[in-house]
């Protein structure tokens, strides 16, 4: 389905009225005027209507719902509904809510040609969002068109088999295996919950809504919903119908699972296939989607036009259109019409926990964790790394964490990699081993970033004859992030390292000051240190931290490591007003 399809819903002779509303053929709007008291009966039983240019009416619709929403003009237009003694006639758009959201608040990138008369948004957590941005003037008492529960869709055939091996669909899948407990999933769950897109679908919204609610409130809840969006951004699809595809296609993901509303595994199952969809209830509860229709005209008579549409929707003939569509009805109280084998009979439990609050704040975490990251990582191969640490060395534990935590970072991330120990360089104190750019991009050859970051995770060693240059290297990292500053990043310089400094360099107090002095709260270049061991200089690194709002993570158990460096995204959560962190 292609963005911007649209039903025109007007003949050639009303879209030559259209013209004339417009200012073509001037000469003949005069005739048109005179002639404004003679009235014609529509259809033998419609309500009289003005041969004056018709009241046009054009709605935005989310992508899923705008079909449903087309057909439903169409039976519309045809009853002849009357605004003024003018003709009422809809035509209907299908357009992303943000798109249409962009262009009510007043965007000029991304946006519509022409502001609608109405949106049909696949949450009302938009029309929320749109008025705390800008767009006050929209009316209050939107009316819900449709409503459709969020699911956990698979195969067929692995349903059947997570039902052999008792695994329930609960939302805690949609977070990494490692919050759950163990770096791998089991082979009786899902290899891969992917998630719609928060910014560009309703059912995204929600998930995170949900996500945020099964793990609560603290500082643990906020690493788990920081690896959560780290996860979801690697996975997330734009589209319902190019994630249930990828459901079908078993050339990458053994087990997938996507989150998706019903409707959309209804609209997908209308293609044969010998081993359909289907719609699985999470245990603890769903929340239902609603499609929330809001006026948006600013003309008088247009917007009464627009109401009378929407007030329409509610109606038995439009309320049936959405139900044979896949869609329950707007109160939630009838299902889909026919809705085959692999959509649950029954209405689904809902969260009720999760409050529209809820759900707006989930989306201002989500925008927080969410962007893309700028990141330096500074990594310690010095004779302190070296250093034995539960059978293993400090730079390899270190080492193999961050080979899990580089999953976590989507395409759009910017990340290169130094290490550091003195001398190791020729005349610097580090030797950069990826330039900082595009991860998903080569930095020369074939050869992308991220591919090159994994193999550095298992090459690099420890020196254990170099002392640390532990300053020098964090230094000559800030600078780097700071030149390499992008705006709709977070920038970071992360600093793995066993917390010492050897002293042959900067000096502490030389570092702070230049911290101090060239950190630019509206240019910011977050220090995070992730140190090792018993004997860390928690004193000095803190200061460093705290010198450009950034934190400090000690790490003495091998397992600690990923869950510090959750802690330390999950900053963002409170950024710029974050409290020093140690």
């Amino acid at each position: 389905m292609r963005l911007g399809r649209h039903r025109a819903a007007l003949s050639p002779e009303q879209r030559r009225r259209k013209a004339l509303q417009r200012g073509m053929l001037a000469g003949l709007t005069a005739v048109a005027v005179a002639v404004t008291a003679v009235f014609v009966v529509f259809g033998g039983v419609g309500p009289l209507c003005s041969t004056r240019e018709p009241v046009l009416v054009s709605v935005a619709a989310a992508v899923d719902v705008s079909p449903a929403v087309m057909e439903a003009a169409g039976r519309f237009n045809d009853t002849k509904t009357s605004v003024g003694g003018r003709c009422v006639l809809v035509q209907v758009t299908e357009h992303p809510p943000a798109t249409v959201l962009r262009t009510l608040i007043g965007d000029r990138a991304g946006v519509l040609r022409e502001r609608p008369d109405g949106w049909i948004a696949d949450s009302s957590a938009w029309i929320r969002l749109a008025r705390q941005q800008g767009a006050s003037a929209l009316p209050a008492g939107e009316s819900v068109v449709a409503t459709s529960p969020l699911v956990f869709a698979t195969r067929s055939s692995l349903a059947q088999r997570f039902a052999v091996g008792k695994t329930e669909m609960n939302w805690r899948m949609v977070f990494p295996s490692t919050v759950r407990g163990r770096l791998t999933p089991t082979a009786n769950e899902p290899d891969v919950v992917r998630v719609p897109d928060p910014s560009l679908a309703g059912a995204g919204i929600a998930t995170v809504a949900a996500a945020r609610d099964v793990v609560g409130t603290g500082s643990d809840a906020d690493k788990a919903l920081t690896a959560f969006v780290r996860w979801a951004q690697a996975g997330s699809a734009p589209d319902y119908r190019s994630m249930l595809d990828a459901v079908d296609d078993r050339a990458f993901w053994q087990r997938p699972v996507v989150i998706v509303p019903e409707q959309s595994v209804w609209n997908h199952n209308l293609r044969p296939s010998a081993d359909p969809v289907v719609a699985l209830h999470p245990r603890e509860g769903t929340i239902n989607l609603d499609y929330p229709y809001v006026v948006t005209a600013t003309d008088p008579t247009v917007a009464e036009a627009s109401t009378a549409f929407a007030e329409w929707l509610r109606g038995p003939q439009a309320q049936e259109i959405v139900r044979r569509a896949g869609f329950r009805s707007g109160d939630g109280n009838q299902g889909p019409i026919s809705p085959g084998p692999q959509i649950p009979p029954a209405a689904p439990k809902t969260r009720s926990s999760v409050s529209p609050q809820d759900i707006d704040e989930a989306l201002r975490a989500w925008s927080r964790l969410a962007p893309p990251t700028n990141i330096l990582v500074l990594a310690d191969t010095s004779k302190h790394m070296a250093e034995p640490l539960k059978g293993s060395t400090r730079v390899r534990v270190a080492l193999d964490a961050a080979k899990i935590g580089l999953q976590l970072f989507p395409d759009s991330t910017h990340m290169g990699l130094w290490e550091f120990a003195d001398g190791l360089g020729q005349i610097k104190s580090y030797r950069e081993r990826v330039g900082l750019g595009p991860i998903n991009e080569p930095e020369s050859g074939q050869v992308i970033r991220r591919s090159r970051l994994g193999e550095m995770t298992t090459t690099i060693t420890a020196h254990p004859e170099r002392d640390s240059s532990l300053y020098d290297s964090i230094l000559s990292g800030f600078r780097e992030v700071a030149g390499e500053y992008r705006e709709d990043m977070n920038n970071t310089l992360l600093v793995i390292t066993a917390g010492k400094d050897d002293g042959k360099g900067t000096r502490l107090t030389q570092l702070l000051e230049v911290l101090r002095r060239d950190w630019k709260p509206d240019r910011p270049v977050q220090i995070v240190i992730i140190a090792f061991g018993t004997d860390v200089d928690r004193g000095g690194l803190g200061q460093i931290a705290a010198a450009t709002n950034g934190s400090l993570h000690v790490a003495q158990e091998p397992g600690e490591i990923i869950d510090v460096f959750l802690a330390a995204l999950a900053r963002r959560l409170c950024h710029p007003t974050c409290k020093p962190t140690a």
